[in-house]
């Protein structure tokens, strides 16, 4: 299916010519037919000569609904720009060509409608000035009647032609759809209808809505039931579960998403508009504040989460005025906080240095704690507010999009889930986990975990320890950082230069009576009682832990230095996927050693713990 959206100023024949085309009213309220103007997206379709499908989605073309506008073109890969020859270009024709601009839409078809009313040749001579400079300015041209059907045939086989050189949409991506129609029907419940551009949707798939997941109970698309839709479609969602949707939600593949309250962007239009405004992504309108940083970015911040993606492209309104404030491009869906003096501005240029080839960026005094990353000098995207035309070409587009070398050097660690959902393709990953470093973050941790281990006093930092305090989300990156001068053995960091410090003789007649204790059951920990007769508790444990002679799994349970490697070489002749039962059958222990010592596992990167709770074993040491 091809989808595409009308744009044009109010009365110019939109509606007729949809009619015309299709033989369908895409005008759905009594109100609309009655007043003869679209106050509410129209939606219709046909087949062109090819056999292929299109699906209109017909926009109002009034000043007071360019909201409701907004959220039809939104999703449309696509548009047909409406101008009736006896009036000409009008206010809400620039209006909505400099939206559909801003959004880069490329793709389209200029109509000439109402040639048997006046001559369409001074109409089409205006408008292909005014689309002069934007992103639509080569597409085709023709001239229509829809009261007489003059050039309709023509129109199918130009919108055949058009359909042929849309670029493929990715079926295989993730959903985003935004919802731009949302009703209640007796018997089934919620339906929400939008523009499907990406991915696939199947009956009895779950989605996420606003955070919470839901069900799709049944689909359609231009009215018949269907099993799976794919991209690009006109869609209806029969959903079940405890949601109350709205227009401008979106529902989303679960995972593939991050669900922001704030974003980095690039303004096509130079000087950061002021006041309230809202942004309009997809079907949504969202109160926004805007905070400038400079080199023509801004931090933009959302009354509700959004979301976005790195390159999504929306747009600026102030509600007090028609015309699209500016257009904004999406650099950072994660923006790191601006605390420090001249944070902003360093901010500003590190964003606007995105996507420029390696050192190509100059440094700027003073900039590099508050972004992790170099300034460029200043060459800001400028423009004039949009008035009713269009913005020339380059002040649309911009610069370049963040690569995951730009989002790891202003964010430092991130794993490849982190860059999926903002957007971005990981690189192959050399660190454990699926995990990614900027290589100068990672050298000042590594830097770091040495000065930890050197400024321990005995020179023994816990594995767990360390990764405590350099504030790491996996143990196994810790792991990862351990290099000569230091040393890894039972769990305990250690410098080779370092000799640990010998344990007193009392100590030394513990872990021995420990070490009896435990010979035929590696993994029956001794209870804290116990572990007290021993002599092994408070000051004397810590002593005992930082030498290597125990492992503390957690508060309690004390096991031999070898005991995770014993532990991860049992569980490998377990069938994977294997449960916390079965694990601890295997070790012949209870689950007050089994949970802690596979969470202990988990993040020493022996085992991973799938969504259902069971683990797989791996290879990784």
């Amino acid at each position: 299916m091809f989808v595409i959206a009308t744009a044009g100023h109010v009365d110019h024949g939109k509606s007729t010519l949809v009619r015309a085309l299709t033989g369908m009213e895409p005008d759905r309220w009594a109100e609309e037919r009655r007043r003869g103007m679209t106050i509410d997206l129209g939606f219709a379709w046909t087949a062109l000569p090819s056999g292929r499908t299109v699906a209109f989605v017909d926009v109002p073309g009034h000043e007071r609904f360019v909201t409701t506008m907004l959220a039809g073109v939104g999703p449309c890969p696509a548009a047909m720009i409406v101008v009736a020859a006896d009036e000409g270009w009008c206010v809400q024709s620039g209006e909505h060509l400099a939206a559909l601009d801003l959004l880069g839409v490329r793709h389209g078809l200029l109509v000439i409608t109402r040639a048997d009313l006046a001559d369409p040749a001074p109409a089409l001579a205006e408008a292909r000035t005014r689309l002069r400079g934007t992103c639509l300015e080569a597409i085709p041209a023709l001239a229509v009647s829809g009261a007489t059907g003059q050039g309709l045939p023509e129109l199918a086989t130009a919108l055949d032609r058009l359909a042929a050189g849309l670029p493929p949409p990715d079926t295989d991506g993730p959903v985003r759809l935004w919802a731009d129609r949302v009703f209640t029907m007796t018997g089934a419940g919620v339906v929400v209808t939008g523009t499907l551009a990406a991915g696939t949707l199947r009956a009895g798939q779950t989605l996420h809505l606003g955070g919470e997941p839901v069900r799709v109970r049944g689909l359609q698309t231009l009215n018949t039931s269907a099993g799976a839709v794919t991209a690009t479609a006109r869609v209806a969602v029969n959903l079940r579960g405890p949601v109350s949707p709205s227009r401008g939600d979106a529902l989303l593949t679960p995972g593939a998403w991050h669900l922001t309250t704030s974003a980095d962007v690039r303004l096509s239009l130079g000087e950061p508009p002021k006041g309230d405004l809202f942004l309009h992504i997809g079907s949504a309108a969202v109160p926004t504040r805007i905070r400038p940083l400079g080199e023509g970015t801004a931090r933009l911040s959302f009354a509700r989460p959004l979301p976005l993606r790195v390159g999504d492209r929306a747009l600026l309104r102030d509600p007090s005025r028609s015309a699209v404030t500016t257009g904004v491009v999406v650099l950072d869906v994660r923006p790191p906080v601006l605390t420090r003096r001249g944070a902003a501005a360093a901010r500003g240029a590190a964003l606007a240095a995105a996507g420029a080839s390696p050192g190509a960026a100059k440094a700027a005094p003073g900039t590099r704690d508050a972004v992790r990353g170099d300034a460029v000098p200043r060459d800001a995207v400028r423009g004039d507010a949009v008035r009713g035309d269009a913005v020339p070409r380059d002040a649309a587009q911009g610069g370049g999009l963040p690569g995951a070398a730009d989002l790891l050097r202003w964010h430092g660690l991130l794993s490849g889930a982190d860059l999926a959902t903002m957007g971005v393709t990981a690189p192959p990953s050399p660190l454990p986990g699926g995990w990614h470093a900027d290589p100068e973050h990672w050298a000042g941790l590594r830097k770091a975990l040495v000065e930890a281990v050197t400024g321990a006093g005995d020179g023994r930092l816990t594995v767990e320890a360390a990764t405590h305090l350099l504030g790491l989300p996996d143990r196994r990156l810790t792991r990862a950082l351990i290099a000569p001068p230091l040393t890894v053995e039972a769990g305990v960091i250690g410098r080779q230069d370092l000799a640990p410090p010998p344990l007193p003789a009392h100590l030394r007649h513990a872990i021995d009576r420990l070490r009896a204790e435990l010979a035929g059951r590696p993994f029956e920990a001794p209870s804290a009682r116990r572990l007290a007769e021993l002599g092994l508790a408070g000051r004397n444990l810590v002593a005992a832990e930082r030498a290597g002679a125990v492992l503390v799994v957690t508060d309690g349970v004390v096991l031999l230095p070898d005991a995770a490697d014993r532990a991860a070489e049992r569980l490998r002749s377990l069938p994977a996927p294997f449960t916390v039962s079965q694990a601890r059958v295997a070790l012949r222990t209870t689950r007050r050693v089994a949970v802690p010592l596979l969470e202990m596992l988990d993040g020493l990167g022996r085992t991973i713990r799938r969504e259902d709770g069971s683990r797989t074993c791996t290879a990784v040491n």
